[in-house]
């Protein structure tokens, strides 16, 4: 059975790339489709796969970066990507991979990361976060919207079997277009665990994540300036200098960091921050396999794992007073938070039970109804 992998893009290096990364190694001789890719990045992360890009790839550097103004082009774009000729299509979608073409007796199985939040439920928040003018929000509300919807429900209809990160996905699938979906956990990264704690343990708290508006990481820093907290931001992202002329001294930026760096970021940390609504939260559990806590938000996959007051604490509301709150908890409760307990929860997600399920699940369908 020849498999093909299709991902959105493989232009940053994050959760749903990690992801990709065990998936890729189930099918080591599958070739990869994504819209776009950043070679340094496929060098590093996915030395000797066969990667494909799209037409978009062979546009000139300075367009491709400004990815938000191609969108209208990508649902085109994956239409030309020619995978008839394989058996089984696994697709790791957050909004497009999803809407590839199989060919006439393969089976499309699609793990499903988010459904397009910022064409339906966040689009507001997703014009506002980008600074657009008036006239590009009327483009974008008025004709751009209405036919990215219609492609986004039309794709669905491609997938023969949906697998979600988490039961959060699960339900907006099943909400959105009417599928059913078997919730499949991704694995934990791969982490240096064996390093020994820093001399001064545990003296900061701790965000990592891309650095975009609907994150709220701006929330956070407010939070902790007037805690006069040390704060560690790991990541990079297009809100990185108005979030860095927003900071006071106790809050200090990392940008990028090796896996080994991040490694120690998690180890000596009070506790890892999440201010928005994620759909898994894979920095979570990876906060968890080194014993830190979490403080997140009361919404979304971290929902369905956290023990609140044993694993970290909630806040409820995504302002300066409900993370000032979370993070009291945080320090009130810290000596009461068994680090071996937070491990052996992160170690539920192992890549050896995600492994035996897609593998069990393809191996379900590779000989069904392309239809069941």
């Amino acid at each position: 059975m020849r498999v093909v992998l299709i991902h959105d893009f493989l232009t940053q290096y994050g959760g749903a790339e990690r992801f990709l990364q065990a998936l890729a190694s189930l099918f080591p001789d599958a070739p990869i489709y994504t819209l776009l890719f950043d070679e340094k990045i496929v060098q590093k992360h996915f030395p000797g796969r066969d990667v494909r890009g799209s037409f978009l790839q062979s546009l000139p550097a300075g367009i491709r970066a400004r990815h938000r103004l191609l969108l209208p082009l990508y649902p085109y774009a994956l239409g030309r990507f020619n995978v008839r000729d394989f058996d089984i299509v696994i697709s790791s979608s957050s909004a497009f991979a999803k809407g590839v073409q199989r060919g006439l007796h393969a089976i499309h199985i699609c793990y499903c990361h988010a459904t397009a939040r910022f064409l339906w439920e966040e689009q507001e928040q997703y014009l506002r976060d980008n600074k657009y003018g008036a006239i590009t929000k009327m483009v974008v509300r008025h004709l751009l919207t209405p036919l990215l919807r219609r492609w986004d429900i039309a794709s669905a209809r491609r997938v023969d079997v949906w697998i979600a990160n988490s039961a959060t996905t699960q339900l907006k699938i099943h909400e959105r277009y009417e599928k059913n979906a078997t919730v499949i956990y991704p694995p934990l990264t791969k982490l240096d665990h064996t390093m020994k704690h820093d001399a001064h343990p545990r003296e900061y708290f701790l965000l990592v994540s891309r650095l975009a508006a609907y994150k709220k990481i701006d929330v956070v820093i407010d939070a902790f300036t007037i805690l006069g907290l040390p704060l560690v931001i790991v990541g990079t992202g297009p809100e990185e200098k108005r979030l860095r002329q927003r900071a006071g001294k106790n809050v200090i930026f990392h940008g990028f960091v090796t896996d080994e760096e991040l490694s120690g970021h998690y180890r000596n940390a009070c506790a890892l921050i999440i201010a928005c609504e994620e759909d898994f939260g894979l920095t979570a559990i990876e906060a968890l396999s080194f014993g830190t806590p979490v403080l997140a938000y009361r919404k979304g996959g971290v929902c369905e794992w956290m023990e609140e007051g044993r694993t970290g604490e909630f806040f409820d509301t995504q302002t300066t007073m409900g993370v000032r709150e979370g993070v009291r908890k945080i320090l009130h409760n810290n000596k009461r938070y068994d680090r071996a307990y937070l491990q052996e929860v992160a170690s539920r997600f192992n890549e050896g039970e995600f492994r035996a399920a897609m593998l069990l699940m393809v191996s379900l369908h590779e000989h069904g109804n392309r239809n069941a």
